[in-house]
Parts: C-alpha cells; sequence; structure tokens
C-alpha cells in the first residue's frame, strides 16, 4: 500500500522493449533500502523492484537506480509504454507497517488514463484541471481524495466531464506536475473505498 505522497522523481536511464512488455531501469536518488521484489509506485503504478545497484557498483540495499518490468496489460491500461529514456517519474517506496500514514489508501492500481486539460498559476498554487474518463465520474466528489501520477490530491471542483485539484509549491516542485503541459496524460486511481462502497450496495440492491 502507498500514501500518494510522492518522495520524488526519478529518471528513465534505459527502456527495454521485451516480446512480453517493457523493462525500465531508473535513477533515483537517496532510496537507501531498495531491495529485490518491494513494491514501488512509479507515477502511481505499482511495480516490482527487479535489480538494484550503485553507480559505483555497490551491491548492498540501496542505491542509485532500480529496474522494473511492465507486463503486457500494464503497458497497455497506462502511459509508461510511451515512455522515454531521460524522462521523469514520481516515485514512493510502499508505506511501512509502522509509517505514518499522510495522503490516503493507495493501492497503484491505475484504474484510467486522464488528461490534462487546464494549467493556471493562482497566487503562490497551481490549479489543474483534468478531463473526467468515461465512467469514472461517480468516483469522484468535491473535497474527495483522487491519486494523479501517484499524488495524493484533492478534488478542488468537480463539473461536467472535468475536475479541478489545487496544487501547492512543494508539490508542484517535488513530482512531474511542474513538467505537465495541457494535452499530457496522467494515471488515475480513483478512492478504493467508492469501489468497496458501490459493490456493497450492488449486492444489497440484488438481495
Amino acid at each position: 500500500m502507498f500514501t500518494g505522497i510522492v518522495e520524488g522523481t526519478g529518471t528513465v536511464r534505459e527502456r527495454t522493449e521485451t516480446d512480453d512488455g517493457l523493462r525500465l531501469r531508473i535513477g533515483v536518488d537517496g532510496f537507501d533500502d531498495l531491495h529485490h521484489g518491494q513494491s514501488i509506485s512509479v507515477s502511481g503504478v505499482c511495480l516490482t523492484v527487479e535489480e538494484h545497484g550503485s553507480d559505483d557498483g555497490g551491491t548492498t540495499d540501496g542505491g542509485d537506480w532500480f529496474s522494473v518490468f511492465l507486463a503486457s496489460e500494464t503497458v497497455a491500461k497506462t502511459y509508461l509504454g510511451g515512455i522515454e529514456a531521460e524522462d521523469a517519474v514520481n516515485v514512493e517506496r510502499a508505506m511501512p507497517a509502522d509509517g505514518r500514514f499522510d495522503g490516503h489508501v493507495v493501492q497503484g492500481h491505475v484504474d484510467t488514463v486522464a488528461e490534462v486539460t487546464g494549467i493556471e498559476r493562482v497566487g503562490e498554487d497551481w490549479r489543474f484541471t483534468f478531463a473526467t474518463p468515461e465512467g469514472h465520474g461517480d468516483y469522484l466528489v468535491d473535497k474527495g481524495s483522487v491519486t494523479l501520477d501517484g499524488i495524493s490530491l484533492t478534488v478542488a471542483e468537480k463539473r461536467a466531464g472535468e475536475f479541478d485539484v489545487a496544487v501547492i509549491p512543494t508539490t508542484y516542485d517535488l513530482t512531474t506536475l511542474s513538467e505537465k503541459s495541457v494535452g499530457d496524460p496522467v494515471h488515475l486511481e480513483v478512492d478504493v473505498i467508492a469501489k468497496y462502497v458501490e459493490n456493497m450496495l450492488d449486492g444489497y440492491a440484488a438481495d
């Protein structure tokens, strides 16, 4: 499980296409406890660390880079299939059991890809507008939680066909939002609690 509090950005160093999917090597800074098999969020997509290492050749836990493999289904349902070397990605390690729970419950299971339709500077903050993907509007509510590219954000306003989020300077500076433009894609994960409620109500109605 993740919290949507992005730890920083990484840079894609290599991308290797295979018959079964895509392998990415991502450079990071200050991740001192990387290890094989751990879950890691890459721009909101939960992936598994295959390898990791240091630029000086060290092999202990941690390092300056890690590699992940994206199966064909993941490539098809996210925009990571189109990512290139030198592109930036948001990175968050899974939440430790004894860690502080900021943000909200984030699974790293991307529901769909949304599109940036507006970016506005508002004082020191930013206001981003996104098109609401078909079939996902009911999961978005004013002042509710939403995950965009792995970032825990709050829906500032919901309108027909689109929604806004307010972004503070720290989030803007420490994530890939600062590199987004109108028309760019973002991974959207709705609040899983809404899905559970919907499922329970559907079952109740069926009874």
